[in-house]
């Protein structure tokens, strides 16, 4: 799952014309940084959600093997966002992945697939220490325990990409939330699971974070 239907409020006058995984980065828009990272996976199916100038969004990935999970109706963030697009996905524990960030180091899909244990995982999120995260305002988002147990806490910065069951999201009732709700019963619950990433991530949520990212791909392996 490729979350792709954001507003992308923060780019400012470069979303006024395109949905924010249209904006090219080192020559390609967003969304192909994102599915790149999926090409090596062996994945059944591949569904990107769209909301802002879903259309256009649409036309640009007629043609591949892609499903789309069309919001134009509603904005259901992460949460709701997921579970309006199981019917696609089917029940199998998934990846989930941000559009709006390119990667630096091992592909984060390929640590997540090496790292994930069925028998006591219910989500592995993929983390960054602060100095790895480019273009990221803020104290980090998750304190992580020798096991790989994570709790909330100013640390390790969560980088957009995971592998997560989705059997919790049918007892959220409201069509619109974010997956923070069912991370925090998973990590209640023992079940919420970090790996840390062994490379560079720059979040490209704003103009400036542009730059930063092209010269992160610029030096280092993707």
């Amino acid at each position: 799952m490729i979350f792709a239907a954001g507003l992308g409020t923060r780019m400012g006058s470069l979303t006024a014309d395109r949905p924010k995984p249209l904006i090219p980065v080192a020559g390609k828009p967003l969304i192909d940084h994102a599915l790149d990272l999926t090409h090596d996976q062996g994945l059944r199916r591949i569904v990107v959600n769209t909301h802002y100038r879903a259309e256009m969004l649409q036309n640009y990935l007629a043609g591949r093997d892609i499903l789309i999970s069309d919001e134009s109706d509603m904005l259901r963030e992460t949460g709701g966002g997921l579970r309006h697009a199981l019917p696609l996905l089917g029940a199998e524990p998934v990846f989930t992945l941000n559009s709006d960030a390119v990667w630096g180091g091992t592909n984060p899909l390929d640590t997540l697939a090496q790292e994930w244990d069925d028998t006591r995982m219910e989500a592995l999120l993929l983390l960054l220490p602060l100095q790895s995260a480019l273009g990221h305002r803020g104290r980090g988002d998750f304190l992580i325990g020798p096991d790989g147990q994570i709790a909330r806490g100013a640390g390790l910065v969560y980088g957009g990409a995971q592998i997560m069951r989705t059997d919790r999201l049918a007892a959220i009732a409201e069509p619109v939330f974010s997956l923070n709700r069912v991370w925090d019963q998973m990590s209640q619950d023992g079940g919420l699971f970090g790996v840390i990433h062994d490379g560079q991530w720059c979040d490209v949520g704003q103009p400036q974070s542009i730059a930063l990212a092209e010269s992160m791909l610029t030096n280092t392996h993707v």
